[in-house]
């Protein structure tokens, strides 16, 4: 009996990426740039730099610098996982659009497989386990545009767009591949900056395949169905916000945004739970001297909880970090609250970003 239950306590995390569920990629939702994770993720309106291809490609227009790339590096739950980014974008057709490509990649490395540790006549050999990764990969291509209006020099319009290929592999075990569709725009007015993002919009999908060979063994004493291809979708979802930029004197200014990210997926547990839209606010608040230096803060993962005895509270998750740019290179760092402010895990975050500037 000793087999089957080792199969079964390293086989489940794989089997639970194919299974049909209403939370689908979610590590999308993640976020990209320290900035950004500083903030609680209310950047769609602000962002302005190379990130703004996962947030909302509209902002590659905005960026400083003809070139930039950026990296990114976060350890999850105590380093057991890994999430990285690097991405980079330019201008193009003589500085009236930009393109850029990311990669995201959140995984878990050198998970123990025990399927061969007992061979057929009973015996244990720890040298016959092998280990295995599950990862997830985003690879993001993004295109961005501005809208010309030469009446109004405080006012435009910045929309773009991504294409994205999803890819998740769990060992020799199962592996998927999917393709989605985000849109996004950005409208300036003087200090403000209205924005809309579309993620998923043609609802993203995910075919899994698996290989019948890894499970077999495991599925003859258990009982069980071998699992077959399947496909995962996810649905679309829509995120509106705003922000301020106030110049407070020569050297100090403070950005302050506000987003909603509405779910179409069915009731959540966000601040406005519905069905079939919950709706999900985050905000978040920079200030910068000589747009040298950086502090930030940020509040997000407003939920409803009860206690033993049933009373019901509410609990977010603050977020804060710092930036230092140095002509063209900038280092960002946020702590960030990935559990809730009673119960805190919490995780470092770190990001440099490179501005390229044209060739004379």
């Amino acid at each position: 009996m000793a087999r089957p239950l080792l199969f079964a306590l390293f086989l489940c995390p794989a089997l639970a990426f194919g299974q049909a569920r209403k939370y689908s990629n979610e590590f999308l939702q993640l976020g990209v740039g320290s900035r950004s994770f500083g903030m609680s993720g209310a950047v769609i309106s602000s962002v302005d730099d190379v990130t703004a291809s996962y947030w909302n490609p509209a902002g590659l227009m905005n960026m400083r610098t003809p070139t930039q790339a950026s990296l990114m590096h976060s350890p999850y739950f105590s380093g057991i996982a890994k999430y990285d980014y690097a991405g980079m974008a330019t201008f193009v057709q003589d500085n009236t659009a930009v393109i850029g490509a990311s990669i995201i990649r959140f995984g878990v490395d050198d998970i123990p497989d025990t399927s061969e540790l007992i061979d057929a006549d009973g015996n244990i050999n720890y040298d016959r386990v092998k280990s295995f990764s599950a990862s997830d990969y985003a690879f993001l291509f993004s295109y961005a545009r501005k809208h010309q209006n030469k009446n109004k020099k405080d006012s435009g319009l910045n929309y773009g767009g991504n294409i994205k290929i999803v890819h998740r592999k769990v060992g020799e075990f199962g592996k998927s591949w999917g393709f989605g569709i985000d849109v996004g725009a950005q409208y300036k007015y003087k200090r403000f900056v209205f924005s809309a993002v579309g993620r998923d919009i043609t609802t993203t999908f995910n075919a899994w395949s698996y290989n019948p060979d890894k499970f077999e063994t495991v599925y003859e004493y258990t009982g069980q169905t071998i699992p077959k291809n399947s496909t995962e979708i996810t649905l679309p979802r829509l995120i509106l916000g705003a922000s301020y930029y106030a110049k407070v004197s020569e050297d100090f200014g403070v950005t302050t945004e506000a987003n909603f990210s509405f779910t179409t997926d069915g009731r959540r547990n966000v601040l406005v739970a519905a069905d079939p839209v919950s709706i999900d606010p985050v905000v978040g608040l920079e200030a910068n001297y000589k747009k040298v230096i950086y502090l930030r803060g940020g509040i997000g993962n407003i939920q409803q909880t009860k206690d033993f005895d049933g009373k019901e509270s509410y609990t977010f998750q603050p977020n804060m970090g710092l930036g230092i740019r140095l002509k063209n290179f900038s280092i960002d760092y946020a702590l960030t609250n990935i559990g809730n402010q009673s119960d805190a895990i919490y995780s470092n975050v770190f990001s440099v970003r490179l501005d390229f500037e044209k060739k004379k």
